[in-house]
């Protein structure tokens, strides 16, 4: 046991509670990576705190945070390696070593690289609960020679990523300590969920900022707002270019930064007046005119004003639009890398970054054009991240960003296609790294027909997830809890904060680094992975500083690098014309259109008379984590629908009644849960729902990728992503659950 470190169920060994002390931890229950204080008790545990010392939100902390012991140190925990021996899905397991296991994955992945080709490798992984692993995944797969890496971040933050990219180069980081004006787009960070975003809003709020607020729903966010715009689900694009046709019309944007650093001015200037009118774009939103001008002005005038990432507009057929305009409106306004607005903070200089470990360079063009969805939906694919190299490594010294690990990635649905019907290449091997693959995109039905299509089929979790009961081999991980960290933020800032080791793993349970060492050691890649370990790693990254991660963690609970406005004056824009793109030259080339536009969302019908939203997490819950956890549950026991009583009453639905949702995908139980805050005629399902008390862990009944279609009239043209926020639906009555 490394370190003396107690173990969850050996708390009461009293040479190992004499040498606890207070550590500092980074929570990686969620992407916010929370700084926490753990603090030992007499039983020889930790409790968790918010750190009062945390630069950005002293004192963070929530639920899922807190009791992250709870989840953790469940009985129902995976602890050895399981090798599959019923039927995929029959639930039928033996243990096996981690020799065993790795022997056996790595002679099958062999046997399928030699059968089919390295592109018939495919990784659908989860970079929030496995930051530690520092670009190992990319690694293992560019050196094999496969491009097919997805994850969840391509409906969530690292598509926007990508799209920003295309305005000006780079995913800005909201300057919320100093800006005066805050919009939130459907995005709600409160007490229990983003509780470090939250944090840092109130506290901007208390010195004066003004909040704008867009949400069908009248959320914790729209209910302090300064304005609050109850906008139809799916019309976000329609907003902002209405919020920009006020803008120019009423010259309120920064001229001097227009004519000298962008191009396409005149165009947008054109498509806003011809296109948005203030009439249209309240017929579309269900604004008022005079509450779109009235918010526009708000943004415009301030002297500074953040627009900070929101999850909605990554997920509506209409998001690189929105996503675009959003850019737009930082960049017209003058929000860009000033104080106040949009920094651009590439991640620290002096350490080494996971996109420089990733080593795209290795993975060869010929393999690079062979990912799967990057002919049809180029904007996070290495289609795009080629045509920006160039500009990358100008101005930020990086060739391949990978910012928030989502501006390199296969398009999800075209991989899944793949891996079901072969086409247009088969994929026969397929990774789910710490994420539940199966629930976590849209088309659960695709999904599954696509990972029971595998020749090999690999799971490394914390719990037997329904995606893992699918697997040949579902492998034990480590939790943030049990490793030492060294995050980065992703690259999307130049923060460096490190972690604590609270615990020793069970025997049995490693660290993901481990995983893909084991694998390539096997693979004749061992000189690629020198390191013997996680921590050797990040001694690696961290030379350039001159400090070991032991000192460097004894130095920084949080570094930050160097950070310097308006830089740009001196570098451009990483774009191909050096200058933000208002009109996208890229875009144009790949034959899209290059300005932001609004396109139809499918309407409600006879057949499907209501409008679902879907993809909104609930407060106990991260994505689709913790339901096994009792204490978590406890406030959540079953899986709800939200529901307007007028809706309900229409319906003849009762607050607690089963109810079926269905749309043109398949269909779900869900109970009916009445809320005065959600719009009539709007139906918002949950993220993430299974039971793991159930026979096949509920993964059938209650998932909201159940009734998410991924058909190409519900994609985003450019991305590729699936509409979560307006598909038609219908609810009826069950009698039971």
């Amino acid at each position: 046991m490394p370190d003396g470190l107690p173990r969850y169920n050996q708390r009461k060994d009293a040479s190992r509670i004499k040498i606890m002390k207070q550590k500092h931890v980074n929570c990686a229950t969620c992407d916010i990576a929370c700084q926490l204080i753990a603090k030992p008790t007499k039983d020889g545990g930790y409790t968790l705190h918010g750190d009062p010392e945390n630069p950005l939100a002293p004192g963070a902390i929530c639920a899922k945070g807190k009791l992250s012991e709870d989840t953790f140190n469940h009985p129902s925990r995976l602890t050895h390696p399981l090798k599959r021996v019923g039927e995929r899905g029959e639930g039928k397991w033996e243990a096996i070593s981690w020799e065993q296991a790795l022997d056996e994955i790595a002679d099958k992945l062999k046997q399928v690289v030699e059968k089919y080709g390295a592109e018939t490798f495919a990784v659908s992984s989860g970079p929030w609960n496995s930051s530690t692993e520092s670009g190992m995944t990319r690694r293992f797969m560019n050196l094999l020679g496969s491009p097919n890496y997805i994850a969840p971040v391509a409906l969530c933050m690292g598509n926007t990523a990508a799209v920003n990219r295309l305005t000006y180069g780079w995913m800005p980081f909201p300057d919320i300590e100093n800006t005066q004006c805050i919009v939130l787009l459907g995005h709600n960070p409160h007490k229990q969920s983003w509780v470090w975003e939250y944090i840092r809003i109130r506290l901007a709020e208390q010195r004066g900022a003004k909040l704008i607020v867009v949400d069908p729903r009248k959320s914790q966010s729209a209910d302090r707002a300064d304005l609050f715009l109850p906008i139809k689900v799916g019309t976000d694009a329609a907003l902002l270019m209405g919020w920009i046709n006020v803008i120019i019309e009423e010259q309120l944007y920064d001229k001097s930064f227009v004519e000298k650093w962008t191009v396409g001015f005149g165009a947008l200037k054109e498509r806003v007046f011809t296109q948005f009118s203030l009439q249209r774009v309240a017929e579309i939103t269900g604004i008022s005119a005079e509450l779109i001008r009235q918010s526009a002005r708000l943004y415009a005038k301030s002297d500074s004003a953040v627009i900070p990432w929101s999850p909605i507009t990554d997920q509506q057929i209409n998001s690189t639009s929105a996503i675009r305009a959003t850019g737009i409106l930082r960049a017209i306004t003058g929000n860009l890398d000033a104080p106040g607005g949009e920094m651009f903070m590439r991640s620290d200089s002096k350490i080494v970054s996971e996109s420089e470990l990733e080593l795209h360079e290795r993975l060869p063009l010929s393999q690079k054009r062979k990912q799967l969805g990057a002919d049809q939906h180029p904007v996070y694919t290495y289609r795009a991240a080629e045509a920006l190299k160039p500009y990358s490594k100008s101005v930020w010294g990086v060739p391949y960003p990978n910012i928030v690990k989502g501006t390199v990635m296969a398009v999800p649905s075209n991989v899944f296609r793949a891996m079901a019907y072969s086409a247009p290449y088969p994929v026969k091997a397929f990774f789910s790294i710490a994420n539940n693959t199966l629930m976590g995109y849209a088309n659960q039905n695709l999904i599954k027909k696509a990972i029971l299509n595998q020749e090999l089929s690999v799971c490394f979790e914390l719990f037997m997830t329904p995606t893992a009961n699918l697997c040949d081999y579902v492998l034990p991980g480590d939790t943030w809890m049990e490793r030492p960290n060294l995050h980065d933020t992703f690259e999307w800032s130049a923060l460096a904060m490190s972690s604590d080791q609270l615990y020793s793993p069970p025997d049995q349970c490693r660290n993901i680094y481990d995983f893909w060492k084991g694998l390539a050691d096997r693979m004749e890649m061992s000189h690629w992975f020198p390191w013997e370990n996680i921590t050797h790693l990040f001694n690696y990254r961290l030379a350039d500083l001159g400090l070991d991660f032991h000192s460097f963690k004894s130095q920084f609970k949080t570094r930050v690098a160097p950070y310097r406005h308006y830089k740009y004056e001196k570098t451009g824009f990483a774009t191909p014309s050096g200058k933000v793109e208002l009109y996208s030259s890229l875009l144009e080339e790949w034959g899209f259109d290059p300005l932001p536009y609004f396109r139809e969302q499918p309407q409600p019908s006879e057949q499907f008379p209501l409008v679902l939203f879907i993809g909104v997490r609930e407060p106990q819950f991260f994505q689709s984590g913790q339901r096994h956890t009792p204490s978590l549950r406890k406030g959540n026991k079953e899986p709800k629908a939200f529901i307007n009583p007028s809706t309900c009453e229409q319906f003849q639905v009762e607050n607690g009644d089963w109810i079926t949702i269905s749309t043109v995908a398949g269909e779900i139980v869900m109970q009916a849960c009445i809320r005065d805050d959600m719009p009539m005629g709007v139906i918002r399902v949950p993220h993430g729902w299974w039971k793991p008390e159930e026979k096949d862990l509920g993964e059938s009944k209650h998932s909201d990728a159940i009734i998410a279609p991924d058909s190409e009239d519900y994609r985003d043209r450019e991305q590729g992503v699936p509409h979560f926020k307006g598909i038609p639906c219908n609810i009826a009555g069950v009698n039971a659950c």
